[in-house]
């Protein structure tokens, strides 16, 4: 049972520790993913549609 609570004291200390990114840094991170997904979708669709079409075409 100490081992457990060590554990958890320890884990405590650990997160005290942590450099938490403020609001604007994780608001600023997540605009850059979505657009980054948002680009990438398209462009795979895209792609998938052009793919498509040539296979249309071919057969």
């Amino acid at each position: 049972m100490k081992k457990i609570i060590l554990f958890f004291k320890e884990s405590y200390a650990e997160l005290k520790k942590v450099t938490w990114p403020s609001r604007e840094e994780v608001a600023s991170s997540t605009k850059v993913v979505l657009v980054s997904i948002t680009l990438i979708a398209a462009a795979l669709g895209i792609v998938d549609f052009l793919l498509f079409k040539g296979i249309d075409l071919i057969f």
